[in-house]
């Protein structure tokens, strides 16, 4: 019988490497959802919050007090009507008995199982996210100011107007957003007595910022040593605000087994907000969270995960909820840019 040089195949039967698993898992931090308003964790699904007319506070009423006289009296109303209800979302993923079985190392069901439905939860908060706040429409319609990018600016501008509410697109040269955003924040402290303090971009808009010849000249401005560089800290600072978020996730919006169709979910928007530092019963801000942590097993953000046996399927399943309402708490305390790159 003749011999044969033997083949890879022979000397070798492919086996998963222990110390490597590939799988696209978007990173934690890609998601804004949860940062950029204000988190209160509440007891109950549903409930009234109170709301403020802001004009009784900002309303000059003290006079002169006379001798033997009472100082004038002053107060404000309360809106009770305002009510969040926390919707659940919820999905799964089951894993057979026989895949168990036939699973070999480093694959660790339970954990990719709960990884995959973690991510889905962040997809949908942020897809929600976008939907209440982050959707382009005329002054009013969500926020009380509104912005449209567009090749060149209305000689009248005026965010509250529709038909004078254009800037030119952030990505050109000739464009001047540290002026449109300084603008709007000017709008917003006169309108409200509060200074719009985050702003909220998509990835899009995030790099013509930080390309932009203004920012870079400013930061570059006494550089003696390395490039200047515009980072969310450094934008931050020269805008004059606490925080500056990047929206960086995606999702694929076609169905399964159809060819992969991903975007940025925060699209070429942008949103100046004011946001308090901490919520509280009179404190005011353009956004908060209410999620329920009132149902048992919830976390603060009020999302839970359950395993469970599925024994007429054969199988475990992994799920995960998330109840929460995101609700806009004031449009005067947001500036909405939509569109605002080419």
């Amino acid at each position: 019988m003749p011999y044969t040089q033997p083949s890879r195949g022979d000397v070798h039967v492919n086996m998963p490497l222990s110390n490597i698993a590939i799988a696209y898992l978007q990173a934690a931090e890609h998601f804004v959802a949860a940062k950029v308003f204000p988190n209160i964790p509440v007891m109950k699904q549903s409930d009234v919050y109170f709301s403020y007319d802001r004009g009784e506070f900002n309303r000059d009423e003290m006079e002169e007090r006379l001798p033997g006289t009472e100082t004038p009296g002053s107060g404000f109303d309360v809106d009770a009507d305002s009510v969040y209800y926390c919707r659940t979302y919820g999905i799964h993923h089951d894993i057979p008995d026989p895949i168990r079985a036939n699973a070999d190392g480093p694959i660790n069901l339970d954990r990719d199982a709960t990884e995959f439905v973690t991510r889905k939860a962040l997809i949908k908060r942020e897809v929600t996210w976008v939907t209440k706040y982050f959707t382009a429409g005329d002054p009013g319609d969500t926020w009380t100011f509104d912005v449209d990018g567009d090749t060149s600016r209305s000689g009248s501008f005026d965010p509250t107007s529709a038909a004078n509410n254009n800037v030119v697109y952030w990505d050109s040269a000739s464009s001047t957003p540290i002026e449109d955003i300084r603008t709007l924040k000017r709008y917003g402290l006169e309108s409200t007595g509060f200074e719009f303090n985050s702003l909220t971009v998509g990835q899009a808009v995030y790099d013509a910022l930080i390309d932009h010849p203004d920012i870079v000249g400013r930061l570059d401005r006494g550089q003696t040593t390395g490039p200047a560089m515009a980072n969310q800290e450094a934008l931050a600072a020269l805008l004059g605000l606490s925080n500056v978020y990047v929206m960086k996730a995606i999702r694929n919006t076609a169905a399964k087994g159809q060819t992969a169709s991903h975007s940025f979910i925060g699209g070429k928007n942008a949103l100046l907000s004011y946001v308090p530092p901490t919520p509280g019963l009179m404190t005011p801000s353009a956004g908060y969270t209410f999620s329920w942590t009132g149902l048992l097993g919830n976390s603060a953000d009020g999302m839970r995960i359950k395993k469970f046996r599925m024994e007429n399927l054969a199988s475990d399943r992994v799920e995960i909820e998330a109840s929460y309402a995101q609700k806009l708490i004031s449009a005067d305390l947001g500036a909405f840019f939509g569109g605002i790159v080419s």
